[in-house]
């Protein structure tokens, strides 16, 4: 029985793949963390990336089989391009070796996420018949592809001296907290921290403790019961319901994706701290936005800069022009949409996404009254006092913010959706069978649901420096006290949770 259950731990299984969310990972965590932190002397510097290297490609391979090849493959190339561009004597030759990664980069990713979607497309206009290709999407490919770019475009434009130690390459692509969803690291980031000495601070351990605490709320707690007992029901077969509960079905995916994504980017902050590393925050409560622009410097904070940087930018920004302006966002955003599925609903979101980032800066060109900044994390009106102009400003604040939630979750209803038929079933009913009497009806039936639909947004909205405090007492605490609230957690996780270990959505793109 133990050869099996080594074997078991050891080999590939599709139907058990290595989630934070598990009782393995963090029985297994808790070993290599001691590992790694008794390896904190600079003589074993190395031995210790080695260490928590292998393990990372452990955990990939846990979760995407033999693919893990693919990513030593993408690593070495990209390692060595690095060192090739650097010593290129011309322009010329910088240029060529910088779009030759591009371009290999680009492809493989094209093979795994659009060849499918190609051929149904060209097929009918030959008159051939359509069959998909069993093609396996690796977990986490778009994650350590766009990572590895940012890294050859970023030695190319000077921004970055080249890896002269291939392990610490290896460490910065392989890292196995961001490695499946996220957040994108920044090699000009996290490079520099790969070779200081491991120091794990009482305030980082708290801190990480809060970000793992937190997003393992999110993810088990809400995320995952709203999600199996009431949201997939509705997006498995919308005709089956009232507009009503379409709708509240949405506001509960947003609440669902919102809870699943940032969930595992806390829990990847938070193990990362434990591991002496900082990544920087990949969420900034994105419904609080008071516009579509706010929305994305809020939402998927890792992406949404990379597509500035790396696509946007290189597209020409905002240089050519107020048409060219125009049409570079909305056609960053639409490849946006298409990086993650090749899909006509993916087109449509992103072509939303666009089109509404296109609107509102035309907008703030025509109207130059009072402008809403952040601060810090809290939303203000510049100079705003306690007067009824102060006071419409306030309440121009929440219409935007509903305003720019409603038109983000028209755009989940496109994103969460297999086919544009579903989608557009879902519109029908919401603006056809509402039957918003039923309301009773649902909250007698759903009082779990509603009650975590309710709670969650009530957390999202509360002031963040709530969050902040918090977080600073949970580090100031006994180590007891830390490891009590800890287990509290877990607790609470069991008695809520779903049967099964559920999947991170983002895993997928």
């Amino acid at each position: 029985m133990m050869i099996e259950n080594l074997f078991n731990l050891l080999t590939y299984n599709e139907a058990e793949p290595l989630f934070f969310n598990s009782g393995l990972f963090l029985f297994l965590f808790l070993f290599v963390s001691t590992g790694y932190a008794l390896l904190s002397g600079r003589r074993s510097q190395s031995v210790r990336l080695g260490f928590l290297t292998l393990f990372s490609y452990y955990f990939y391979y846990k979760n995407a089989g033999g693919y893990c090849c693919l990513l030593a493959l993408i690593t070495i190339g990209n390692y060595y391009v690095g060192r090739f561009i650097e010593s290129a004597k011309t322009p010329s030759r910088k240029r060529m070796w910088v779009s030759l990664a591009v371009v290999l980069m680009l492809s493989q990713l094209a093979y795994f996420k659009y060849t499918n979607f190609a051929l149904s497309m060209i097929l009918p206009w030959w008159g051939g018949t359509f069959q998909p290709l069993d093609i396996f999407l690796p977990a986490g490919i778009s994650f350590f592809t766009f990572q590895s770019m940012n890294y050859v475009i970023d030695v190319y434009r000077g921004k970055l001296t080249a890896c002269r130690n291939f392990l610490d390459f290896a460490f910065f692509v392989s890292f196995f907290p961001t490695l499946l969803a996220g957040p994108i690291l920044r090699a000009t980031d996290f490079l520099p921290q790969v070779r200081r000495p491991l120091t794990v601070t009482r305030e980082m351990f708290g801190v990480g403790l809060w970000f793992i605490m937190t997003g393992l709320f999110k993810k088990a707690v809400i995320s995952d019961y709203i999600g199996v007992n009431f949201v997939n029901r509705i997006f498995d077969d919308p005709s089956l319901y009232t507009g009503l509960e379409n709708l509240i079905g949405i506001y509960g995916y947003a609440l669902k994706l919102y809870c699943d994504f940032s969930g595992y980017s806390d829990m990847a902050i938070g193990v990362a701290l434990w591991l002496g590393f900082y990544i920087p925050a990949n969420f900034r409560s994105p419904y609080k936005s008071v516009n579509i622009t706010e929305f994305w410097r809020r939402w998927h904070i890792s992406l949404s800069s990379w597509l500035r940087d790396y696509l946007y930018i290189s597209l020409g920004g905002n240089r050519k022009g107020k048409f060219r302006t125009n049409l570079n966002l909305f056609l960053t955003m639409l490849l946006g949409g298409l990086w993650h599925g090749a899909s006509l609903n993916f087109i449509v979101w992103g072509s939303i996404h666009g089109a509404a980032l296109v609107v509102h800066k035309w907008w703030s060109r025509l109207v130059n009254g009072e402008r809403l900044t952040v601060k810090g994390e809290r939303l203000t009106v510049k100079g705003e006092r306690l007067t009824v102009k102060g006071i419409l400003s306030r309440a121009s604040t929440i219409l935007s913010i509903l305003l720019t939630f409603h038109v983000v979750c028209l755009c989940w209803l496109f994103f969460a959706n297999a086919t544009f038929d579903a989608s557009w079933v879902m519109l029908t009913k919401i603006f056809t069978e509402f039957h918003g009497e039923t309301l009773n009806q649902f909250l007698a039936g759903y009082p779990l649901v509603t009650s975590l639909i309710l709670l969650g947004f009530v957390l999202h909205f509360l002031p963040d420096a709530w969050g902040d405090k918090i977080s600073a007492t949970l580090s100031r605490s006994p180590l007891w006290a830390q490891i009590a609230v800890f287990v509290l957690l877990i607790l609470i996780v069991i008695q809520i949770k779903s049967s099964d270990v559920q999947p991170f959505i983002y895993m997928q793109f």
